[in-house]
């Protein structure tokens, strides 16, 4: 009797997900505790397993809403690998899997050589967006040739794009006469007018979860921003000087962020309203304050917007917060993040520096009081704190502080935004805890 594969449990409040990907194809053969299929959730993403080793049988489709418990298909303990069904037919995979009865139709459509050239047969191998996979046959582009940028090394519509980009890259084609006059930059124009394209993609669980939580804390809480900017020479001439001898020691690079998660657990010690929840207590109002320092940071993943969190940074060193934050930025790209690692955080870090932002106003992180938004640094002419009336050039840092004015008054972020501002500008205040 087949085993069925369902959706297990993903934390709470997790009821439902989309089936973002199949792994293996229908009517190949999966071992037991293989990784057959994943689920995007709201929150993370969850790997199916094959309960059993034996043939696998698809019956819900990418794309397709599953709740928790649903089974989303089955291995057959005592099926043989190849055979036909809807699932596999429509990925087009299995192009030379055909049994006597089953494979008549395929025989007579001379698609099927085209299908070799442009996946080299084994799409059910590669791991793609259906998008990517019709992108893949309008283009005759070989989708094992294509290097994936999705979580886990999926292709992307994108990635085919730019592979059809590159002329080198393309193999040798009899018949592409549709991909040498369709306009590269509008890959699903099936008519003249290039340019005038609309698509629509349903927004994801995590998307959706990101969208009502900044919705949230726009209508819940009573945000300001306060702006200040920091003189980055100090930091970064510690940075250049010590880098080389903190790689070969610790084995990882040095970077601003260890920098400004110290700063920030500093300035939270200092004004603990800012490291505070509001919560209701017995149907009231209270203030819930932490005596740790759990420290979010935002990170962009392929999916959306995570926000993991590095717990009790108080305890940690330079090279502690570093690992954590190489290790949240490798494994959010590939959509290996548990749930446990992006709850709680009693103080959240964004950085738009990194993809160009000169100032933003960030949006609290609920039920987090407060969120630093670091942003591009850039040389600008300022008075020379030193030589009072020269003005010079320095490698400046504007900084935002969106805070929650029910629980945190604005002299107190001033304070708070200042002393980190202090903290970077005088590193040596991290080693002396001033």
């Amino acid at each position: 009797m087949p085993t069925p594969i369902t959706m297990p449990e993903a934390g709470e409040s997790v009821v439902s997900g989309i089936l973002s990907s199949w792994l293996k194809s229908d009517g190949e053969h999966v071992e037991r505790d293989e990784t057959v299929a994943e689920v995007e959730t709201d929150k993370i993403t969850v790997e199916l397993l094959a309960p059993a080793a034996g043939v696998l049988k698809r019956t819900v489709s990418e794309g397709d809403e599953i709740e928790i418990g649903q089974a989303v298909g089955e291995v057959d303990e005592n099926g043989t690998a190849g055979g036909s069904s809807n699932g596999a037919s429509n990925n087009g995979a299995t192009a030379e899997t055909s049994s006597d009865e089953s494979a008549s139709p395929e025989p007579v459509a001379v698609a099927a050589p085209p299908a070799e050239s442009h996946d080299g047969g084994n799409s059910g191998d590669v791991r793609a967006t259906p998008l990517a996979r019709k992108l893949a046959q309008e283009h005759a582009a070989d989708l094992s040739r294509i290097e994936g940028t999705g979580p886990g090394g999926r292709v992307r519509e994108q990635d085919v794009l730019d592979f059809v980009k590159k002329p080198a890259d393309k193999p040798a084609q009899k018949e592409s006469p549709k991909p040498a006059s369709t306009p590269k930059p509008a890959p699903a124009a099936s008519s003249g007018s290039a340019g005038r394209e609309v698509t629509v993609e349903r927004m994801s669980p995590l998307r959706k979860m990101v969208a009502s939580r900044l919705v949230e804390a726009q209508q819940t809480a009573a945000m300001l921003t306060t702006f200040n900017e920091c003189d980055m020479s100090a930091v970064m001439a510690l940075r250049k000087q010590y880098k080389e001898p903190f790689a070969e020691q610790h084995g990882i690079n040095l970077g601003f962020m260890s920098f400004f998660v110290k700063a920030c657990v500093r300035a939270l010690q200092k004004f603990p309203l800012v490291n505070a929840y509001i919560v209701e207590e017995d149907g009231k109002p209270a203030i819930q304050k932490h005596h740790y320092q759990d420290v979010a940071i935002a990170v962009a993943s392929p999916k959306g917007l995570v926000v993991p969190v590095i717990r009790n940074c108080e305890s940690l060193s330079f090279a502690g917060i570093e690992s954590a934050i190489k290790d949240f930025g490798t494994r959010a790209k590939d959509g290996k993040l548990a749930l446990e690692e992006m709850q709680g955080g009693t103080f959240t870090i964004t950085n738009g520096g990194v993809f160009g932002s000169l100032l933003s106003t960030p949006i609290l992180n609920p039920p987090q009081s407060a969120i630093l938004g670091m942003h591009g640094i850039k040389k600008r002419a300022v008075e020379d704190p030193d030589n009072p009336g020269n003005i010079v050039l320095r490698p400046m840092m504007y900084l935002a502080l969106s805070y929650d004015h029910r629980i945190v008054d604005g002299a107190e972020a001033v304070q708070f935004l200042v002393s980190i501002k202090d903290s970077i500008e005088d590193p040596r205040r991290l080693m002396l805890d001033l």
